[in-house]
């Protein structure tokens, strides 16, 4: 028997899409023979995974699952809407979320955990589950959030079935007081997370980078005016000051009751929950943010296709 190396599973697998158990059987049964184990792959049709591999998934379905004290966020895309809507596909997202849950979040541990009911790892499972639903998709990402004592709070936007959806997040909230009320406190921060897409919990966890771009934008625009630079430091500051509203969770205006920042609305809720809540970060993921979609001119995919 020829001797199977790392490289050569790596290289078919490169070339065919296919998982790697799939790949070392496929070296095997032909020997080492790289175009063998191809052609191998493709009768047991597990490379026409690799035709889609090239495609843009940019949509599929965020999945979310929380626990009490903890809660695991995913984002599984696909080509098309129309997969988000498969059942099989759901399960998956949903088995996956819960993969995620279990292991802290960690995606590289997520992609090589065992998918359940099989001897695969998520990985390879959803690689073949590309050659079966007949799309690219991929596991792109998960995030996770844990407190000591509370709850995490989810909240699922345009859901499409129970935890998943095109939006997720997670709110963790640290407190001793009672849970139920606790959990609505945070399902409502979870919404108003979906609607204004904050930045940062406080203002000290903000990106630096992110502010000092936005100072020197605001210094550049306030020097247009011609005025003196104490003046213009001044303008600055204060407008630094109304970016941190805009884009810091505790700082803004809460949806709910937008005479209040959320920070406000936390510590009016505090006499009910009867205790201290601090709240202790959150995680946010929107379908397909960030993902560069191909556009395609319909018309001329149709005049190529009639010659």
């Amino acid at each position: 028997m020829a001797d199977i190396t790392a490289s050569m599973v790596k290289e078919l697998r490169d070339k065919t899409g296919a998982g790697m158990m799939d790949c070392k059987s496929a070296l095997n049964e032909s020997g080492g023979d790289m175009e063998a184990a191809i052609d191998w792959l493709r009768t047991k049709g597990l490379a026409k995974a690799a035709k889609k591999a090239g495609r843009v998934a940019a949509e599929g379905l965020i999945g979310v699952i929380a626990n009490g004290t903890a809660g695991a966020v995913v984002e599984v895309n696909s080509e098309t809407d129309f997969v988000a809507r498969n059942e099989q596909f759901q399960k998956m997202v949903s088995d996956i979320a819960a993969i995620a849950l279990a292991n802290d979040g960690d995606f590289d541990k997520l992609v090589a955990a065992e998918f359940p009911g099989t001897s695969k790892s998520v990985q390879d499972h959803v690689t073949e589950m590309v050659g079966t639903i007949g799309e690219n998709m991929n596991v792109r990402r998960a995030g996770y959030i844990s407190v000591s004592e509370g709850v995490v709070s989810a909240y699922v936007h345009n859901q499409v079935v129970p935890g998943l959806g095109k939006i997720g997040v997670l709110v963790g909230l640290e407190s001793s007081g009672d849970k139920t009320k606790l959990a609505e406190l945070g399902r409502q921060i979870a919404m108003h997370i979906a609607a204004t897409n904050p930045l940062a919990t406080r203002k000290e966890e903000m990106d630096q980078s992110v502010v000092d771009r936005e100072r020197n934008v605001l210094i550049a625009e306030a020097k247009e005016s011609g005025r003196p630079d104490n003046i213009i430091e001044k303008m600055v500051e204060g407008r630094i000051r109304k970016f941190y509203e805009e884009v810091v969770l505790l700082s803004q205006a809460f949806v709910v009751d937008p005479d209040n920042t959320v920070e406000k609305a936390v510590k009016a809720a505090e006499p009910d929950i009867g205790a201290p809540v601090t709240v202790v970060g959150f995680v946010r993921f929107a379908l397909g943010e960030g993902i560069e979609k191909e556009e395609s001119d319909f018309a001329a995919e149709v005049a190529a296709a009639r010659g």
